[in-house]
């Protein structure tokens, strides 16, 4: 965030120190409004992203400043002035979501300081925030590479129809979640979404499950009972693991997607039923419908629109925003094993990797040594088996826009000291910063 767009407020009802402070903020190249009071401030109703407001003043005080833009969407941060006796109050407002508080007799330079720390604390949040939504597609899914944005554009243009959808892809790579990003894509949406595992549900009650029953048509049904399509009507069911569906219930599904008409388990009356059938699997159906496990009419309806899932070997440039997604931080040596590695569990391997190793970790970050041995010991035959992309290597401007603020966090932002460090001029610190845009 440059100053020169940067806006800050100042409520001072000291007429002297109202003045010094905006001479001083509007000098550093901040656009700068001033009030007498708190009732004037929020009566103008500013977008502003940082106020500095003393905390007694007449009528509202500062703390009540602080607590009314705190309900904004998005508040602006608030640095209080206080004198020695309220120094307690000035702490309390901290825990209250108070940016910094400074004592009165008032040193312009540190306010400057403050607001300048402020504002960068607030740019590297709004910057996370907007880099957090960039790396997220439909549903929520995490990713960016080329695979994936693919994937992204197949959902969207599959959930604007309303046939029934074949998802394809190895154990573990988030059938599910593309299931539900069709669904919250589509014009169904508002309507319920059903998911059902075909290989959880024993054999001789399956067509229950699915088709429901009247009361008494076999032994243990005591009164009527929706199964699932009926229960998602209007919206839509995913079927996961769909190739483990017996194939008579199978013949009862066809007739469901070509008539939209069910008959319950025990009953002589056929129901409509508007539903859309999601199905998934990791098998391969064409496969099955050539040894005869796998109806090809069923097949053909299905695959109207199919989609496949890629495996995280496919994608190997989101390993680190996914970790990122389940801990806080890696450390390099745990980023390399597992790019290294290939995932035959995909995803939900990642995951489970990751929550163990934030398990043992004594700072909740993921380290290398409490990793799955099975990843720290695995050794790629050769350079295919390896999932590192080539696009994770730093170029050099990004090798020094990294240092240069390593350096500055740790002068805590003074970029005199900071070109020291660097051995460079004051000035040609301001350039690079300029050209990374973090000035």
């Amino acid at each position: 965030m440059s100053r020169g767009k940067a806006h800050v407020a100042v409520v001072e009802d000291d007429p002297a120190l109202n003045e010094l402070l905006v001479e001083e903020l509007a000098a550093e190249g901040y656009q700068v409004s001033h009030f007498g009071t708190v009732e004037d401030f929020l009566l103008a109703s500013l977008d502003c992203d940082v106020v500095v407001s003393d905390i007694r003043l007449p009528g509202a005080s500062g703390l009540s400043l602080l607590e009314t833009v705190q309900q904004q969407s998005t508040p602006p941060a608030v640095l209080l002035i206080t004198a020695f006796g309220t120094v307690d109050q000035a702490v309390d407002a901290l825990k209250h979501g108070a940016a910094d508080f400074l004592t009165k007799p008032l040193d312009v330079e540190h306010l400057l300081l403050s607001v300048q720390r402020i504002l960068e604390h607030r740019n590297l949040k709004q910057q996370l925030k907007r880099f957090k939504s960039e790396q997220t597609g439909p549903g929520g899914m995490i990713g960016q590479s080329p695979a994936m944005r693919k994937l992204y554009s197949q959902i969207e243009q599959i959930a604007k129809v309303d046939g029934s959808v074949l998802i394809l892809g190895e154990s573990g790579t988030g059938k599910e979640l593309v299931a539900n990003a069709i669904h919250q894509l589509s014009d169904r949406s508002d309507k319920p979404f059903q998911a059902v595992n075909c290989a959880g549900i024993p054999a001789e009650l399956m067509e229950s499950e699915f088709f429901g029953h009247e009361a008494g048509s076999f032994t243990g049904a005591k009164g009527k009972r929706n199964g699932l399509l009926k229960q998602a009507d209007g919206g839509t069911l995913l079927l996961d693991e769909i190739g483990e569906m017996p194939m008579a219930l199978q013949a009862k599904l066809l007739r469901v997607l070509q008539e939209g008409t069910l008959r319950a388990v025990g009953s002589d009356k056929e129901e409509h039923v508007n539903v859309r059938i999601l199905a998934a699997t990791h098998q391969d159906l064409e496969k099955k419908v050539e040894n005869g496990s796998f109806r090809q009419d069923l097949f053909y309806r299905l695959e109207t629109f199919s989609i496949r899932v890629p495996a995280l070997r496919e994608r190997g440039e989101d390993i680190e925003r996914l970790v990122r997604h389940f801990a806080n931080d890696i450390d390099s040596d745990a980023l390399e094993l597992l790019y290294r590695y290939p995932f035959p569990g995909n995803v939900r391997e990642l995951q489970n990797a990751i929550e163990r190793a934030v398990a043992f970790s004594q700072d909740g970050e993921v380290h290398a040594e409490n990793l799955p041995q099975r990843i720290t010991e695995f050794e790629a035959e050769n350079e295919a088996e390896s999932v590192t992309p080539a696009s994770r290597w730093p170029t050099l401007n990004e090798m020094q826009e990294d240092y240069i603020k390593k350096v500055l966090a740790h002068v805590q932002g003074n970029k005199s000291k900071a070109a020291e460090v660097l051995g460079v001029t004051r000035r040609t610190l301001y350039r690079w910063l300029e050209d990374s845009g973090d000035r």
